[in-house]
């Protein structure tokens, strides 16, 4: 770990990647470089790619002791976010939780930055200052939020929301804008920190709103509302970076936490691009990758089941990355001399595999897409809760 130490340097935020959504090792590597960085380099935070109100369930429990975590992970990681409820998750949070009995005074946190759902928690922290603060806007955003707050389970509310018509879907998005500006327009008052968490919850809300707010039967509009998630989840963690001044690890796919997206046509640009045009080299991305081994992913039938991989194929990058001795390995692409750098800097055939298999190879170029790369040989299928 002390090679990746020097990698990170002086970065406010780390971005750690994942070759598959759903293998242990990738999880686990996490686990413990987020706990090195954490004891040896002082950051506090560890951001997952949820909602925003997932994130403050679970902030709660490692800060507070507030809730049961496997009911929270129960509730919250669903369908796109179920590859999330594993044994490896569960242990992380549950470390951050023992963490901070033993340092009440400098807790670590944990963050949501996605936007396909916001709880409704998030609707009754945004009503409740408004009533407290500004009570003659009470009316108004009950109408505002009229039918947004959830009152199903996760999975249900965001394939209902999908499932309406496009029409709908704007003019809910048109009066989240109006409660968020609303509420920015007010102004903080005398509690500026009451008033930048509610602006934040509103912020959200709104973000989901017009994550839903594009037309899915343009191939055009999908690909903006991919560029709309990145730019949201980038946001986020800037935001809550710079509000708590705490350094945070990012845990998401590869392809978000990169700079250079794998597949342009349908994710235009991805956020890592957007992190790295806000934090410059205070943002740091590390790509990981594998040789072979197995996952959970959801088949063409959509049923999740384990896949299992051999050794990637020649002309790619995991054939050579696979060749290294070590049975894992960090390398900084960054002070790679040649003639290495030309081979990094050369798009091949890459694993990048998401929720969904068959999913790819994409060409990649691995120097262009993060700054440093951890390769594993063999991975193995996470194992994932209630199931």
């Amino acid at each position: 770990m002390r090679p990746l130490d020097r990698m990170v340097g002086d970065a406010r935020v780390v971005g750690l990647g994942e070759a598959t959504h759903g293998s242990h090792d990738f999880f686990a590597l996490k686990d413990r470089v987020f706990r090195r960085l954490v004891e040896e380099k002082g950051f506090r935070t560890f951001v997952l790619e949820a909602p925003w109100s997932t994130g403050l369930r679970l902030d709660a429990y490692v800060v507070h002791g507030e809730g049961d975590p496997r009911r929270i992970m129960r509730e919250e990681f669903q369908r796109d976010y179920r590859w999330w409820n594993t044994t490896d998750h569960l242990r992380l949070i549950e470390w951050m939780r023992a963490y901070n009995v033993r340092h009440p005074d400098d807790p670590v946190r944990f963050v949501g930055d996605d936007t396909a759902w916001t709880g409704p928690e998030l609707y009754d922290r945004v009503t409740a200052h408004v009533a407290e603060h500004h009570p003659g806007l009470s009316a108004r955003f009950a109408e505002l939020y009229r039918g947004l707050r959830p009152d199903v389970a996760t999975g249900e509310y965001i394939e209902r929301y999908l499932d309406e018509p496009y029409a709908e879907r704007r003019e809910k998005a048109d009066r989240t804008g109006e409660a968020l500006r609303s509420l920015r327009a007010r102004g903080p008052g005398e509690d500026r920190e009451a008033h930048a968490w509610a602006v934040q919850h509103a912020r959200a809300i709104d973000r989901t709103a017009r994550q839903y707010a594009f037309d899915f039967a343009s191939p055009e509009q999908v690909a903006e509302a991919m560029r709309h998630r990145d730019e949201a989840m980038a946001a986020t963690v800037v935001w809550w970076q710079r509000h708590t001044g705490t350094k945070a690890v990012v845990s998401a796919h590869n392809d978000h936490l990169g700079y250079v997206s794998a597949d342009p046509v349908h994710y235009p640009k991805v956020q890592g691009a957007y992190l790295r045009d806000r934090l410059g080299p205070g943002y740091v991305s590390v790509g990981l990758s594998f040789g072979r081994g197995s996952f959970n992913a959801t088949g063409p039938d959509g049923a999740v089941r384990r896949w299992t991989l051999g050794p990637a194929g020649p002309g790619s990058n995991e054939h050579l990355l696979d060749r290294v001795r070590h049975r894992a390995y960090a390398v900084d692409l960054r002070t790679v001399g040649a003639p290495a750098d030309a081979w990094l800097g050369r798009a091949r055939p890459t694993r990048r595999i998401g929720t969904d298999y068959p999913d790819g190879p994409y060409e990649v170029a691995l120097a262009r897409g993060h700054d440093v790369l951890i390769h594993l040989h063999e991975v193995r299928a996470a194992r994932m809760l209630d199931r």
